[in-house]
């Protein structure tokens, strides 16, 4: 019986918007309700599809493979610890974002929400990182050190400086103050990612061609696939740390949540919960997350290699990571 061949996703991950409705399906909070025999009756409905059992590329075979896609990690198969699945991502931000965004925190606090915020990061790009180069446990840990260093040494260098900064107005600083954890949480979580998956960029990456055939390993491949990781990390971070905190300042200043200050933390909350839902699929849209490079922008090795039909590859392709 003839293969199928399942297309990479339902929409065209060439275009921006493409991806993002792509992104939209795994990281849909509804997918972590997905229970043991669900996956297994998702897996099987690919099978039958891949196989030619059932060639009918229907709404079950759709479910099925976004199912699949935010279940289970692309290279080993098996399934991603739910908490740090990218479909929860929000939600298991929800309460450290709420924590970082608090205001006059203090050294200690600030000190304490940056360190869970980098634990979390640490655990989310472990998690879905390529993993045909991981990391050992010393150099997770090692990576894990410097990443909440650098995170808390931005955070609370920026508490201390703002106050400092004779020529500001006090609402100026106010603002700056507000948007001190956008500061650390942008410029460590970069670094948490090339941190955490330093490895890849030592050792290279898993290639492959159009039909998925594994060519070799390529650094430059994996500079391409951190780098952009890194990137999308800052993309999303930007309007989760920058407009709920502004938004709550004005609405602070309004009568209705100044005589509720009980109201404060529930209509924080709602803010980054709503900007976090919105923001996630529009960062990871940016990139693709199956990627496809020319050979020649790779190392030489890959400059002249030829299909099964004698032709020179045109594209090569590897896993990004989110």
């Amino acid at each position: 019986m003839p293969e199928n061949q399942l297309p990479s996703s339902r929409y065209d991950l060439n275009t921006y918007w493409g991806r993002v409705r792509h992104a939209m399906e795994i990281t849909d909070p509804r997918t972590l309700l997905t229970t043991k025999k669900d996956l297994a009756n998702a897996v099987a409905v690919l099978d039958a599809f891949k196989t030619g059992k059932n060639p009918k590329l229907d709404e079950s075979v759709w479910h099925a493979k976004k199912i699949v896609d935010s279940t289970l990690h692309p290279d080993t198969k098996q399934p991603v610890f739910l908490p740090f699945r990218m479909s929860c991502f929000v939600l298991t931000n929800l309460v450290v974002t709420a924590g970082m965004l608090q205001p006059n925190l203090g050294t200690l606090g600030t000190a304490f929400w940056q360190w869970t915020n980098q634990s979390v990061n640490v655990a989310f790009n472990s998690a879905n990182a390529n993993k045909s180069s991981p990391l050992s446990l010393s150099q997770t840990a090692k990576s894990y050190a410097y990443a909440v260093s650098a995170s808390c040494g931005v955070a609370i260098g920026l508490n201390k400086l703002v106050p400092r900064l004779k020529f500001l107005s006090a609402s100026a600083k106010t603002v700056l103050g507000r948007l001190t954890p956008f500061a650390a949480v942008a410029s460590a979580g970069a670094l948490n990612v090339f941190l955490m998956r330093g490895e890849e960029l030592r050792r290279g990456i898993d290639v492959y061609d159009a039909e998925g055939n594994s060519l070799s390993k390529s650094k430059k491949a994996a500079f391409y696939a951190v780098g952009e990781t890194a990137l999308s990390r800052v993309f999303n971070c930007s309007p989760i740390m920058v407009l709920p905190p502004l938004a709550l300042m004005a609405f602070q200043k309004q009568n209705w949540l100044r005589t509720r200050p009980g109201l404060t933390i529930p209509v924080n909350l709602a803010l980054i919960f709503a900007t976090s839902i919105v923001a996630l699929p529009l960062a990871i849209g940016v990139f693709p997350a199956r990627e496809s490079v020319s050979p020649h922008k790779l190392e030489p090795e890959f400059h002249h290699l030829k299909d099964k039909n004698g032709k020179p590859l045109a594209k090569i392709e590897f896993n990004r990571g989110l």
